[in-house]
């Protein structure tokens, strides 16, 4: 990513090694300009100025500024992050609303700026978020401490990067479901599960001789999983795992196409 060049200021040299990166960006651009028509400039102007001294009074570094973005480096991730606060402070109820995303990593430090995973990241991150809300990466939250007042927003999977990210919301503010790939409504697990070893081990027993294993328990919760190795011998019943310790095997007819059907009525554990 290209450095910003801005011949009216002078730009500190670039911090390397393990830093914080921070990007930012406008929600609604495009709908903020039809609706502002020319007071747009002078609106954009202002956010550009609240958001460089935010910036400047906890150390970062600008490196980058394209259209209503920023892209801001700092060598410590406290300082992004409170920087991060003091501009959505500044901000308050106007007009703009921007989301900042925060990740530190390594990236590598170069002649037109930095490059590396890292960057990709921290852009994703902020992405994902709305206007007037600080997400921060797993790895930024670990240096934050415990003083920090941030909320779990769980796993989340972004574009173009392969492994889910946990992520973190800087405050307790309410902003709807953040707009990362495979969204669900279903609540983040705050414990694993426990127990249940003994049908574990007659689950995987079952289904290494069964193509298919449903499993039934309280809540009509049915779980399928196929075995997609070598097929077994042709057997005239398959296996159900009740919620209990024991095995119940439901009987299977032959239709007229000499395929096995399940009967309409299944076998109660």
């Amino acid at each position: 990513m290209a450095s910003a060049r801005h011949d009216h200021v002078h730009v500190p040299e670039l911090p390397s090694g393990t830093i914080t990166l921070l990007f930012t960006d406008i929600e609604g651009s495009t709908r903020l300009l039809h609706e502002l028509g020319e007071r747009y400039a002078d609106v954009l102007a202002e956010h550009r100025r609240v958001l460089r001294e935010a910036f400047s009074r906890h150390g970062g570094v600008e490196v980058d500024t394209q259209g209503d973005a920023f892209f801001v480096a700092f060598s410590r991730a406290t300082d992004a992050v409170a920087a991060a606060g003091d501009a959505q402070d500044a901000l308050g109820d106007g007009p703009v609303r921007v989301r900042i995303g925060v990740h530190t990593g390594e990236p590598v430090v170069t002649d037109e700026g930095y490059v590396g995973a890292d960057v990709h990241q921290a852009a994703r991150i902020m992405s994902a978020g709305h206007g007037g809300q600080i997400l921060v990466s797993e790895t930024t939250r670990r240096l934050l401490g415990a003083t920090a007042e941030v909320r779990d927003l769980g796993d989340h999977r972004l574009k173009d990067l392969t492994a889910p990210q946990r992520l973190y919301q800087l405050g307790d503010a309410h902003f709807p479901p953040l707009r990362t790939l495979y969204r669900t409504n279903l609540p983040i697990q705050p414990t694993p599960l426990v127990g249940r070893e003994r049908e574990l081990e007659e689950a995987g027993t079952l289904i290494r001789s069964h193509r298919l294993l449903t499993s039934r328990g309280r809540g009509a919760a049915v779980r399928r999983a196929w075995r997609f190795s070598s097929p077994p011998r042709p057997s005239s019943s398959s296996p159900t795992v009740s919620s209990g310790s024991r095995c119940r095997r439901s009987a299977t007819r032959p239709s007229s196409s000499g395929r096995s059907e399940r009967p309409s009525a299944p076998t109660t554990a």
